[in-house]
């Protein structure tokens, strides 16, 4: 089948959308990477999703308009991704959308929300699209995340020693794959939440995030504020957890940078890169891990990534493209391979790194032109993946 994956992740900057052949061979997921296009969100909406987020206040009518307007802007590149990497001949769509809120009360996620009104895309491509992932596994009890962890437990199963798959977007998630254990998933906190908010409110707008690394490595961190922001209590929580920007957003961080002395913008973003670097690393060293296999736009951060390999001198650190798979599009390749699960029946979460009671079948359906698509019955439920070339 031949599937398009749609995602914007917590930083909501681009929305990717990554096409793939997807099989099922016996237990074998085989996935044919075809490619990637990605489009920066239309700065005005980037800006209506900004000011509707939390801590922010919103409305009915504002939430309504974006769904509509995502909607649209997913459908729009969906389309493009169908006419350039598929040659017109994509037969799903699976749409993560956006998310806008994570309800987590002590600890337990009470419901999630994301936003992008699936009927824009369908009727723009013709295509079944899946969406809505998260709530099923929240209605089983589990945390809606990282749901990517079924994808990194497949591919990375086998592996000699633990291997640790760690995801920098907006938040820093990340699947540990030992050889002997049940696999978990967790979230360790911000990666570039709080880097950005800080960009964004130390040059009024005119940077949105540190290209290259470049303010950390000219800066030095701050010990002192590096302690006060590792107080947080939600790195010593136990997994499974998850988070957002609903915790980690600029108000949280000017209430912990209130009060003398000031700090400059270099130091503050070099000492928010360290606190990524400490927690992601801490959760790592937890775990065993004999490999790190990074994704995410934080792999474009060179002074993170040294930060990393600091840290973590006892595991290999590597990225997902050494492996076959293009760091910048893993998200939305995974979602394409949970959007494959769907249209079969197959579960696609491991209760182990969710926190669920049992493992579901993920999102809910919207018919193309041509209605549900035709799948052959699957005959086992995946176990492993492989990446194949095309």
């Amino acid at each position: 089948m031949r599937v398009i994956g749609l995602m914007s992740g917590t930083s909501y900057d681009a929305i990717d959308a990554a096409a793939a052949d997807v099989r099922l061979e016996g237990d074998a997921l085989v996935v044919t990477p075809l490619g990637l296009v990605s489009r920066p969100y239309p700065g005005e909406l980037r800006a209506a999703i900004a000011s509707a987020l939390p801590p922010a206040p919103t409305t009915l009518e504002a939430l309504c308009r974006l769904d509509t307007a995502v909607g649209q802007a997913f459908a729009e590149v969906a389309e493009l991704a169908n006419t350039e990497l598929c040659g017109g001949a994509a037969e799903l769509v699976a749409s993560h959308g956006q998310t806008v809120f994570h309800w987590v009360d002590a600890g337990r996620v009470r419901g999630t929300l994301q936003i992008g009104q699936p009927a824009w895309i369908a009727e723009r491509t013709g295509c079944t699209v899946v969406s809505d992932f998260r709530p099923r596994d929240v209605a089983a009890g589990g945390q809606g995340a990282p749901l990517v962890s079924a994808f990194d437990v497949w591919w990375l199963r086998g592996r000699a020693g633990t291997a640790v798959a760690l995801n920098l977007g907006g938040i820093a998630n990340i699947t540990v794959v030992a050889a002997d254990g049940d696999p978990v998933a967790f979230d360790t906190g911000p990666a570039n939440a709080l880097i950005d908010a800080a960009v964004q409110a130390r040059t009024a707008g005119e940077l949105s995030f540190d290209r290259d690394g470049a303010l950390a490595a000219a800066g030095t961190v701050d010990p002192n504020l590096l302690d006060r922001l590792l107080a947080e209590p939600y790195y010593a929580r136990p997994a499974p957890k998850t988070t957002g920007k609903e915790l980690f957003h600029l108000d949280y961080l000017t209430g912990i940078l209130a009060g003398p002395p000031p700090i400059a913008t270099a130091d503050l973003v070099a000492t928010l890169t360290a606190l990524t670097a400490r927690t992601v690393a801490d959760a790592v060293r937890a775990a065993g891990a004999t490999e790190v296999i990074v994704s995410g736009g934080g792999t474009a951060n060179p002074t993170l990534m040294a930060m990393l390999r600091e840290e973590l001198t006892e595991a290999k650190v590597l990225t997902s493209d050494e492996l076959g798979l293009p760091s910048a599009a893993k998200e939305a390749y995974a979602f394409a391979v949970l959007g494959f699960c769907t249209a079969h029946g197959l579960p696609g979460t491991i209760a182990s790194c969710t926190g669920a009671r049992h493992a579901t079948v993920l999102g809910s359906l919207t018919p193309g032109r041509a209605g549900l698509p035709r799948t052959s019955a699957a005959t086992a439920v995946p176990t492993t993946l492989r990446i194949e070339s095309s």
